[in-house]
C-alpha cells in the first residue's frame, strides 16, 4: 500500500509527530502542568484520513475526543536544525484533528504506560487542505472545530507554549526529520466526546484550511 499523500502538497505522508499539552489552558482542563520541554508521541500512518472521511468509534473505547490542531508539513531533510533555520524545512501547514481515545489513555497514564492504543486508531488523525509555505516567518494561526455546527474548540498559535520554530528544531534533536513529516502541533482547550453520527468540522479561519468528518 502507498502512503497517504498530504492534500495540496502532493508529498507523502512519512512520520507523524505529535505534541502534547502544548497550550496552557489545555494543560489545565487536563489536571496537567505545562511541561518543560515538547510531549512527543506518534501515530501509525493507518490514521491519516481526509475530508468527508469517516471515524469509526472503535469498540475498545467509550470515550473518544477531538483535539484540533495545527499541523506542519515537513519539506526538506534536516537533523539538529536551529530555531532561526527551522522554518526553512516547512512545506506548508494545514488543520488536522487529533481524534483519542480519553478512557483508554487514562488508564494508561495510570498505570506509567504510553498512549499509542489511544491515539492509533484508524482514521485518528484526519487531515484537511494544506497551504504551501515559503517565509521567514510563521503566520498566527487561529483553529477552531465544531460538532454539529457547535463551537467546541478556538484558539491561536500564539497561545503555544512552544512555537513552531521550536517544536521542529527539538524534534530533530531526537529524529532526523524527512520531507513529508507531519507534525500535530498541540490543541487548545474545549476538547469534548463525540458521539456516532456527529459531524465535526474544523478550520483555520484566516486560512483556506478546512476538514470536514463524519463520527461512525
Amino acid at each position: 500500500m502507498k502512503n497517504p499523500i498530504i492534500p495540496s502538497l502532493n508529498i507523502p505522508v512519512r512520520s507523524i509527530f505529535c505534541i502534547g499539552r502544548n497550550y496552557l489552558e489545555h494543560a489545565k482542563e487536563m489536571g496537567q502542568q505545562a511541561p518543560n520541554e515538547p510531549l512527543v508521541f506518534l501515530k501509525p500512518l493507518s490514521s491519516i484520513c481526509y475530508t468527508n472521511s469517516k471515524v469509526k468509534l472503535p469498540n475498545q473505547s467509550k470515550d473518544i475526543h477531538h483535539e484540533v490542531e495545527l499541523v506542519l508539513a515537513i519539506g526538506k531533510q534536516g537533523k539538529n536544525i536551529s530555531k532561526e533555520t527551522a522554518l526553512e524545512h516547512v512545506a506548508g501547514f494545514g488543520i488536522g484533528i487529533d481524534f483519542t481515545a480519553r478512557d483508554l489513555q487514562k488508564k494508561a497514564k495510570e498505570k506509567g504506560l504510553p498512549w499509542s492504543i489511544a491515539k492509533g486508531f484508524d482514521n485518528f488523525a484526519p487531515i484537511g487542505s494544506f497551504t504551501p509555505f515559503s517565509s521567514d516567518a510563521f503566520p498566527e494561526c487561529t483553529i477552531s472545530v465544531s460538532v454539529n455546527g457547535e463551537k467546541r474548540q478556538h484558539g491561536t498559535t500564539s497561545d503555544m507554549i512552544f512555537d513552531v520554530p521550536t517544536l521542529i528544531s527539538f524534534l530533530s534533536t531526537i529524529f532526523t526529520l524527512e520531507k513529508g513529516d507531519l507534525i500535530f502541533t498541540g490543541t487548545p482547550e474545549g476538547v469534548s466526546s463525540v458521539k456516532k453520527g456527529d459531524l465535526v468540522e474544523a478550520c483555520i479561519e484566516n486560512v483556506e484550511s478546512t476538514l470536514t468528518v463524519t463520527i461512525a
